[in-house]
């Protein structure tokens, strides 16, 4: 038994319920800041753990277990639930409790999964989560009858109203005398077409004996979906959706923009002005002004647009309107090769492949999860948003067309939509030529109620984002700033050189060797030193543009990148670079998650090949037709 003084041992509690039903924000009023992100040993999925006092001063080690349906595991995310529950992850220890998270408005899923819970023998408690709603909606439940018939404790939470968790730690409390120190793996085995059969009657039973509902949709969610799951309508407000996100990611981003440039200017300034440029201090002076302020502020000024995208992307999943996007588009990706559920993974690109291609495990099919991994990253990441607001800013004028719209906001949406529609394409192809024959599987999928979003959820969920973001800048785009700076400015140019310093240096060397090979697309020496770095992570390449071309003397301040670009290159050799990485191959990060989700080094090869070859006749057509059009 558990029977220990508090606070003497560590209570491993695991939080297990399907997806949307609130175990989220459930295990963010637990722990709140008190909570960090890993990976599970030896995969890509990630692990969420928090700690928490309880009232009588228990000690709980919380673990946040992907959302699933079944612990039949049919999915990557629903193996990792199923084998923590069963205490089958090396270096992990088995739960002491399971908490199965309910959605008290819809409760017959998680029902049918906590009597699966029930056979592997670990302690339950089973927490209706959104109970607050459920009574709104007049829905009655008796928390006795239920308990009863369940056999398990059962409490009321409202995760997202202050206090709505204290009847959930004080069960907690209740229930450690009697638990006993979880130690080795459950015995439990699948259960066959019979049994589950009978596990969906037996569910149906308890809601029948112990819930109350009235015969009646929430009406808000039934007047919106009228519109928003409408096969015209709704393709309508979703497109005009995505619209104004990209219009906001200029329009909104802007002053923080001008804020952080501001910042790294007066920066360059005083580093400037305190480091003297001529002896060795010149070089210290070149590395801090142009290596690490002209390339890491070239990327950080970025910030704010990323963190709008993130921003837009969070409120639409906490809203529930990313699952009627998803059924909306699943006729359209159905055609082109892919699943319906394909759709939230490729929205999830929009922000990094690589969470993207993780999200793809909630695909049962091992095709269709491998043609979304082999698209996945044509999608528009938040990498490439430096590199495309950069030369929409040098190159697209400043103005409304049709009156009202924003012209580089519209290029903005254009590239969008082409990484889209080049994603749909190639699944096609895929389709045709890979899996020609084998048939789409069909989609089901839980609609949540509209429900609004929690401001600190969606704070905290942007937090980790944006800090992801940073850490990126502060390590790896450092790195490779040092690796461009070195190279641009070693050796140093003789004494008496009248030529740019940068021509007699290694990376002058490396751009003229590659330059034969860019140049019918129309690229300099300059684009192709960017290119190689910017395979570790797109953004790199515009600070490898900003460490380049400080140290040429292009520019009066480091932080000007756009207004050297405008000088430098053509609006054709422009175009061609924005052509180029729509289907630029990915950084490193992503084709090592490819590798794992797949576990072949072929697919990682097959991904680079394919992304590489479109990336060039992009570019080249789009040079040759802007050329053509009297842009060269």
């Amino acid at each position: 038994m558990l029977d220990v003084p508090a606070g003497q041992r560590t209570l491993r509690v695991a939080l297990l319920g399907n997806p949307n039903c609130g175990k989220t924000a459930l295990f963010n009023a637990l722990t709140g800041s008190r909570q960090r992100a890993a990976n599970y040993p030896g995969v890509t999925v990630e692990r969420k753990e928090g700690v928490l006092s309880t009232p009588a001063g228990h000690r709980v080690s919380l673990l946040d277990l992907p959302g699933t349906y079944s612990l039949r595991a049919r999915s990557p995310d629903e193996v990792i639930a199923r084998d923590v529950v069963l205490g089958r992850i090396a270096g992990l220890p088995a739960p002491d409790l399971v908490v199965c998270v309910a959605d008290a408005t819809n409760m017959r899923l998680c029902l049918r999964l906590l009597l699966e819970a029930k056979r592997t023998g670990r302690p339950l408690l089973l927490a209706l989560n959104m109970i607050d709603l459920a009574r709104h909606r007049g829905i009655e439940i008796d928390l006795d009858r239920l308990s009863a018939e369940l056999g398990v404790p059962v409490v009321a939470s409202a995760a997202v109203r202050r206090g709505g968790t204290g009847e959930l730690l004080a069960a907690i409390d209740r229930m450690v005398p009697g638990l006993v120190a979880a130690t080795g793996e459950a015995a439990w085995s699948a259960p066959d077409a019979a049994a589950l059969r009978a596990t969906q009657r037996e569910a149906d039973r308890i809601i029948a004996a112990s819930v109350m509902v009235p015969d009646r949709r929430d009406p808000l969610t039934r007047r919106l979906d009228s519109v928003l799951l409408h096969p015209v309508a709704g393709l309508l407000v979703l497109t005009v959706l995505l619209f104004l996100m990209f219009q906001a990611v200029f329009a909104w981003a802007q002053p923080l923009m001008d804020l952080i440039d501001g910042g790294f200017q007066a920066l360059g300034a005083l580093v400037g002005d305190a480091i003297p440029a001529e002896g060795a201090l010149g070089l210290l002076r070149s590395f801090l002004q142009d290596g690490v302020i002209a390339g890491v502020g070239s990327v950080l000024v970025f910030l704010p647009q990323i963190a709008i995208l993130f921003l837009f992307i969070l409120l639409l999943e906490d809203l529930g309107y990313m699952a009627r996007a998803a059924f909306l588009m699943d006729r359209i990706m159905g055609g082109a090769g892919l699943h319906g559920r394909a759709f939230i993974p490729l929205l999830s690109s929009f922000a990094c492949a690589v969470p993207g291609i993780m999200a793809t495990r909630v695909i049962d099919s091992r095709r269709d999860r491998l043609a979304t991994i082999l698209v996945a990253p044509l999608m528009t990441c938040s990498a490439r948003i430096p590199v495309y607001t950069l030369i929409i800013g040098a190159f697209i004028p400043d103005r409304a067309v049709w009156g009202w719209v924003g012209l580089q906001g519209l290029v903005m949406f254009g590239l969008y939509a082409a990484g889209i529609l080049s994603a749909l394409g190639m699944s096609f192809v895929f389709k045709r030529l890979v899996w020609r024959g084998t048939p789409n599987e069909p989609f089901m999928l839980e609609l949540p109620d509209y429900k609004l979003p929690r401001v600190r959820d969606v704070g905290i969920a942007l937090w980790l984002r944006v800090k992801a973001f940073l850490r990126r800048a502060g390590t790896i785009i450092f790195a490779m700033m040092v690796v461009i700076w070195f190279l641009s400015s070693v050796p140093r140019p003789p004494e008496g050189a009248t030529e740019p310093a940068i021509e007699y240096s290694f990376a002058h060397a490396i751009g003229t060797a590659v330059e034969p090979v860019l140049r019918p697309i129309g690229f300099n020496w300059q684009i192709g030193v960017a290119l190689i770095p910017g395979m570790a992570a797109r953004e790199v390449a515009v600070a490898s543009l900003g460490t380049v071309y400080a140290i040429e003397g292009a520019e009066e301040d480091a932080t000007q990148l756009g207004q050297a670009l405008a000088g430098k290159w053509s609006l054709a050799t422009a175009l061609a670079f924005l052509a180029w990485y729509i289907f630029a191959p990915q950084c490193a990060a992503t084709l090592a998650v490819i590798r794992r989700e797949t576990g072949s080094r072929g697919w990682v090869l097959f991904t680079f090949g394919y992304m590489l070859a479109l990336a060039y006749l992009a570019a080249f057509i789009t040079f040759h037709t802007a050329v053509a059009l009297g842009a060269g």
